[in-house]
């Protein structure tokens, strides 16, 4: 059965490596796609808000599989996880929907370069960011970080250009509280900076992760964003509580 909202408005996702991986999970939307038949349901070339929050649905579903098989196997903690985000974001039915095309998802062999090559190619570095900060939970939801999750977490941030710094905050975010500099990393200063350059990191991080910048992608996306931004928030008020920064 073709999930409703694949035949919707997909978008770019609709073609290319995301299209086919997912044209596998959904059965005849793809070869419909490929024989040229763009209007299928209302699928394919489509534009707008509809479709751009479609195609980061897609690609995050491919990715998520992606980061779940990285150690091996899916454990039962990550599909748990998944399953309460996509329930959280988009309500039961959507997760359920997600959650069936995931499972065919996880027994493909997904090449994460031409995946990551399409998805820079259409979506803009704030869309990046917050697609590689919901790797890093699906990584840390069985309370450890595999190692072979921690590489490909580097590779993914990597081919999706995410710079380095902003991938370091990103991993900082899911430090152990143990670890004294997270919150400097956060922030993207070490712990040497002065209070002036604290609070400039802060105003910079502060625009940089703001929900604003995922709005277009409706107000789920936000949701997320939201997380994020409380996250470097929290890493500042630590950070002011433990120099006594007024």
């Amino acid at each position: 059965m073709v999930s409703p909202w694949l035949t919707g408005a997909l978008g770019w996702a609709f073609f290319g490596p995301i299209g086919g991986l997912l044209g596998y999970a959904a059965g005849s939307l793809y070869n419909a796609a490929q024989r040229g038949d763009r209007t299928a349901g209302g699928a394919g070339a489509a534009a707008g808000p509809e479709a751009a929050r479609n195609s980061f649905i897609a690609s995050l579903l491919v990715l998520t599989a992606a980061m779940m098989k990285a150690d091996g196997r899916a454990s039962k903690s990550e599909l748990e996880v998944v399953k309460a985000f996509f329930r959280r974001q988009f309500g039961r039915e959507m997760a359920q929907e997600a959650l069936g095309l995931l499972r065919d998802l996880l027994r493909r062999e997904i090449a994460t370069g031409p995946v990551c090559a399409q998805i820079r190619a259409h979506m803009n570095y704030s869309q990046r960011m917050a697609l590689l900060h919901y790797l890093f939970s699906i990584a840390h939801a069985d309370g450890e970080l595999h190692p072979a999750e921690d590489r490909l977490l580097q590779r993914l941030a990597a081919e999706l250009g995410i710079r380095a710094g902003d991938s370091r905050s990103i991993a900082a975010m899911f430090a152990p509280k143990a670890d004294p500099d997270a919150d400097y990393r956060v922030l993207e200063i070490p712990r040497s900076a002065s209070d002036d350059e604290v609070r400039k990191a802060y105003r910079r991080m502060s625009m940089k992760h703001h929900p604003d910048k995922v709005a277009h992608l409706g107000a789920e996306f936000q949701k997320a964003a939201t997380e994020k931004f409380q996250r470097v928030n929290a890493a500042y008020g630590r950070i002011k509580k433990a120099r006594g920064m007024g």
